[in-house]
């Protein structure tokens, strides 16, 4: 891609947050501009509904990106790891303690007039891409996996954590 991000976003405003690991663990802030991103190069003439936010579901569109990460990262690391079910366990405890806010996400897209076609696709591919990206580009990958073991069993990498402020105006809108 040549320093070029999804849709011509720049990796630049896109690249992620170093979390010790020594190279850019993919942060979900590059997803929600590539979700917003695609919602408006998408959008083109089509109408919308007055409560259709596309800066938010682009946001929201972030929480499927997040889940991507995660479980691309945690599946690859339990493969070349010898089958370290820490990686499975971890992967799965994320899930457990996101699943809530991935539903909540998908409800308030739908109340908002959803999203564009493939734009849910374009954040799980984006984060998956730039995950595995980061991870090729390390030295040393069994130290990457054991530093991304270790936020994802932290909480680190958690929706509330990450995407705080879209996932407080999610929870405004469903409580209306």
């Amino acid at each position: 891609m040549g320093g070029q991000g999804f849709a011509g976003i720049s990796h630049a405003k896109l690249m992620l947050r170093v979390i010790g690991i020594g190279v850019g663990v993919v942060w979900l802030a590059g997803l929600r501009a590539v979700a917003g991103a695609a919602m408006v190069m998408t959008l083109g003439g089509m109408a919308l509904g007055q409560d259709n936010d596309p800066q938010l579901v682009g946001e929201l569109m972030a929480f499927h990106g997040s889940a991507a990460i995660v479980s691309a990262m945690t599946s690859h690391c339990y493969e070349t790891t010898g089958l370290d079910s820490a990686y499975e366990t971890a992967g799965d405890n994320w899930y457990l303690r996101n699943v809530g806010f991935l539903e909540l996400a998908d409800r308030v897209i739908d109340r908002l007039g959803g999203g564009v076609p493939g734009q849910l696709e374009a954040a799980e591919t984006y984060g998956g891409t730039q995950i595995m990206s980061a991870y090729n580009q390390a030295g040393d990958k069994d130290t990457f996996c054991r530093k991304f073991l270790g936020e994802v069993e932290s909480g680190a990498l958690d929706i509330d954590k990450q995407l705080a402020a879209p996932l407080k105006r999610a929870q405004e809108i469903a409580s209306q």
